[in-house]
């Protein structure tokens, strides 16, 4: 069982909601990420989405945008996002680790460590480095069985988006292939986009599960605690990216933890 999974049972044991965070490795500053992730389990983190910065992003709205661009010039590459996760490891065995981004990084990284037996040296380093899954949003599930498979091998999730906009044959490739939970954007557009529709998640969820067998987490429009606590009642993850960006950016170095910390703990409560 990989921890993520573990991570879902032991909540869903306690009738208790995932809390999962997003931020962009690297920024705002480069030194930061670590003792931010920390401050983030801290404040009630379940899981840990850690944006792996790319200068072309399609689903990324201005604000992480703006952050990756940031973290790029701050020198940040997905090496150093490995080497990032294997810091936080150190202290940290449990919280799950999932790295989102997209597939020109995860490609370059192949071919720049290429393995003479053919296998994926990205997911042998992420492995080694303590990630826990994989969200690569220009990966469609039809071209995925084999690398979800190298993933699983190494107790690693494989990780999708659904949209209001998929279709039932859509949610069923992805259920084939999908593992930990997928994540249900919950807004037509990019991320911090528009106002959350909570109705029409709820909505939505029944005829997800009806493919998907996983938990279902849900993010893009979630600022505050109380969408956060109407998710969470219909979802089983909520995900926070955008706003803790936007309180984090122009924070002083050490002020960056207690932040996300702070904030985070209040989204806690309200799940709770």
């Amino acid at each position: 069982m990989s921890r993520i999974a573990a991570t879902f049972s032991q909540l869903k044991s306690q009738g208790r909601k995932a809390l999962i965070p997003y931020v962009t490795a690297g920024f705002p500053f480069a030194d930061v990420t670590p003792e931010l992730m920390h401050s983030m389990v801290a404040g009630g983190a379940d899981v840990i989405e850690l944006g792996v910065p790319f200068s072309d992003p399609s689903a990324d709205g201005p604000i992480i945008q703006q952050a990756a661009e940031k973290a790029l010039a701050n020198g940040i590459g997905l090496a150093l996002v490995l080497e990032m996760v294997r810091d936080f490891r150190r202290q940290d065995s449990q919280t799950p680790v999932v790295l989102m981004g997209y597939a020109n990084p995860v490609e370059r990284y192949d071919i720049k460590h290429r393995r003479d037996d053919g296998e994926s040296a990205f997911v042998r380093d992420a492995a080694a480095a303590g990630v826990d899954g994989v969200l690569i949003v220009d990966y469609p599930p039809e071209e995925c069985a084999a690398f979800a498979a190298r993933l699983r091998a190494h107790d690693m999730d494989l990780i999708f988006l659904l949209a209001p906009t998929s279709t039932d044959a859509r949610m069923a490739q992805v259920a084939e292939v999908a593992s930990g939970y997928v994540y249900y954007v919950s807004l037509k557009g990019v991320t911090g986009a528009g106002t959350l529709d909570v109705e029409a998640v709820e909505a939505m969820l029944p005829r997800i599960r009806r493919h998907v067998s996983v938990p279902v987490g849900v993010g893009f429009g979630i600022r505050d605690a109380a969408t956060a606590r109407a998710i969470g009642k219909v979802a089983d993850a909520v995900v926070i990216g955008s706003k803790i960006i936007q309180l984090i950016e122009n924070q002083p170095r050490d002020k960056v933890a207690a932040v996300a910390h702070d904030f985070l703990k209040e989204i806690r409560t309200a799940l709770d």
